[in-house]
C-alpha cells in the first residue's frame, strides 16, 4: 500500500509521509474457523489508513508458499506517529 497525499485541517495533522500522527484502533476479533482447502493459511486481518481514517481490511485465507511464512501487517511506532510495515511472505 502506498501513501501519497498529506491531509491537514486547522490544529490537526494526521498524516504526513507515510507516518499517521493517529494511533490504529485495537485489531478486530476474527472468528477463523476451519481452513477450506488443505495447504491454505489465514492471514488477519488489519487497520489500514485510507484517505483520512483508519479502515479495516478483514483476513482471508490464501494458499501457503513452500518454505515461507507470512509476517502480518504491524503498525510500529514512528516518532510521535505511526507507519505501517505491511505483511508479506517471508523464508522460513
Amino acid at each position: 500500500m502506498t501513501l501519497a497525499a498529506c491531509v491537514v485541517a486547522p490544529d490537526q495533522q494526521h498524516y504526513a509521509g507515510g507516518v499517521v500522527m493517529v494511533a490504529p484502533p485495537a485489531p478486530r476479533v476474527e472468528t477463523i474457523g476451519e481452513p477450506p482447502t488443505p495447504g491454505v493459511v489465514w492471514l488477519n486481518g488489519y487497520w489500514g489508513w485510507v484517505g483520512d481514517r483508519y479502515e479495516w481490511t478483514a483476513g482471508h485465507w490464501e494458499a501457503g508458499r513452500p518454505g515461507r511464512h507470512w509476517v502480518a501487517h504491524q503498525w510500529v511506532r514512528q516518532g510521535d506517529g505511526w507507519r505501517m510495515k505491511p505483511g508479506h511472505w517471508e523464508r522460513g
